[in-house]
């Protein structure tokens, strides 16, 4: 089953028709956004934006600013808070993420996070891209030759989730081996690793603690070290709220304890 052409139509980013044009006021910055506003309303927000956030959270060395780039986009996305999206989706690409990967991430989180999630991200996303002259050459096309399946490990997943709830949802059981696991996270516009990433820190954000285990095991699988799963944690602490991250925690903690040295 081939279903995700026609849904990477469906989200495409831009039209093929666009032009090149000067950067704008979204071009990422050292500045948080709206900042002015955050002084005049919220001065110590504005305060530990300034001095923690910017100026100490995305400088730790134990995660990429390009991976936390990715995690705060997820986040985001999957939270729909679409205020900031401009600034992030800018500042990613100034940390390295192309733009064929943030129309991969989108794609992903429609299937993690909702399909009006993903749309919203999508308008956003379209005036970033135009604003730096980012074209559909630099888009990933519909349909691409995948990557390779593991065919063992995902044959037990789809047997194990098969005895369980195959009577209950067929067609949810259905769609998620023929559509999720044999096609979406075969695509080669995200390395295995990047798509756990951005799938273990959605489900942390939005407080989907159920789905962590299977996930971030498959995320150390795709070579996400301990330090780095940590680190994630850290910086959706600040994205999406202490609770949902310290809820988390348990989880994440039961994982690495369980994970094989």
């Amino acid at each position: 089953m081939k279903k995700i052409p026609a849904i990477i139509a469906c989200l495409c980013l831009i039209a093929s028709t666009a032009v090149r044009a000067e950067p704008t006021t979204t071009k990422g910055s050292t500045a948080m956004p709206m900042t002015e506003d955050l002084r005049a309303l919220a001065p110590a927000l504005e305060k530990y934006g300034q001095t923690i956030v910017i100026g100490d959270l995305w400088k730790r060395p134990s995660l990429s600013a390009r991976d936390r780039s990715i995690v705060t986009l997820a986040a985001l996305i999957a939270r729909n808070q679409t205020v900031e999206l401009p600034y992030y989706l800018a500042l990613a690409l100034d940390n390295g993420v192309k733009p064929s990967e943030i129309s991969e991430i989108i794609t992903h989180l429609a299937f993690y996070t909702g399909w009006a999630n993903a749309v919203s991200a999508v308008q956003i996303a379209k005036d970033v891209f135009k604003g730096r002259g980012i074209g559909a050459d630099q888009l990933p096309a519909a349909s691409a030759a995948q990557l390779p399946l593991d065919e063992a490990g995902e044959a037990q997943r789809a047997s194990r989730v098969g005895q369980e709830f195959g009577n209950v949802a067929p067609g949810l059981v259905q769609y998620t081996t023929d559509v999720l696991f044999r096609d979406l996270w075969l695509r080669p516009g995200l390395a295995p690793r990047d798509r756990s990433l951005i799938t273990v820190s959605a489900l942390v954000a939005t407080g989907q603690v159920a789905q962590i285990t299977y996930h971030l095991n498959r995320a150390m699988d795709n070579e996400l070290t301990q330090e780095q799963a940590g680190e994630v944690l850290t910086q959706l602490a600040f994205y999406a709220g202490w609770p949902n991250t310290f809820s988390a925690l348990p989880v994440v903690k039961d994982v690495m304890e369980k994970r094989p040295r």
